[in-house]
């Protein structure tokens, strides 16, 4: 039975599909091709679009309707390019002096480790990790826990909103090891615009960040969609067992 080109499903990666930065596990990833013979489906992430390949294991233009990465800055359907986004339209003289304050004040970091690449520069966001992206998964463990109890990022945003209360930039905490930089307004409810003239009647989302801060957040309590907020892969699977499969 062909699926029901009227309701789409929207997912996030990581704490929703995988485990965070982990590559989705096989029986998931089998269970999302049953799913997208009832309902169109797509990924929208943060992390550029050869991070969610790899977390997807595989072709994953090929396995999901809409990719959408970057929160949506960066979007594919039906296998191509869409649209882009480009981050740099913001400005070169706001962006550098947002990664300088960015670098001073990591520079002033003790940390259990420190790592390399600090701000990692994407289409449509610039992404800040104090313990640095070449972190292996036991110190990105390790600084996760340490985030928990020290609160490195959110005092590092609100930094951030102090120094820069003007400057028309958005904060998202996300994953366990950094947060997101964006213009207002180009969060994940930015993928939305890709499919508005697609027909559909009902959108779901599921996201693990679907709290104040969060980077599910946003699309998570828009009014465009039925939001669903999950605890891990395995929960996300038994919701949508509930929803589309009984």
């Amino acid at each position: 039975m062909a699926a029901d080109p009227t309701t789409l499903c929207l997912f996030d990666v990581d704490g929703t599909l995988t485990a965070s930065r982990l590559v989705i596990k096989p029986e998931m990833k089998e269970f999302m091709s049953e799913l997208r013979k009832k309902v169109k489906i797509g990924v929208v992430g943060g992390s550029d679009l050869e991070k969610i390949t790899e977390q997807m294991d595989g072709d994953v233009l090929g396995l999901y309707d809409y990719v959408f990465s970057e929160n949506g800055l960066v979007a594919y359907k039906d296998g191509k390019h869409l649209a882009t986004t480009n981050i740099k339209s913001f400005g070169e003289e706001k962006l550098q002096k947002f990664i300088n304050f960015c670098l001073k004040y990591m520079a002033d970091l003790e940390l259990p480790k420190k790592r390399g690449t600090f701000i990692e520069f994407r289409s449509g966001l610039i992404n800040v990790c104090p313990v640095g992206r070449n972190c292996t998964q036991e110190e990105r463990m390790e600084f996760f826990e340490y985030d928990k109890q020290h609160k490195i990022r959110e005092n590092f945003v609100s930094a951030l909103e102090k120094e820069f209360p003007d400057i028309g930039l958005k904060y998202s905490i996300g994953g366990q090891i950094s947060f997101d930089v964006f213009p207002i307004g180009w969060d994940k409810t930015y993928c939305l615009r890709h499919v508005e003239g697609d027909g559909y009647k009902t959108i779901h989302f599921f996201g693990d960040k679907a709290y104040p801060g969060g980077n599910d957040y946003e699309l998570y309590e828009s009014s465009r969609t039925i939001g669903h907020k999950v605890t891990s892969p395995e929960d996300t699977r038994q919701q949508l067992t509930e929803l589309f499969f009984q």
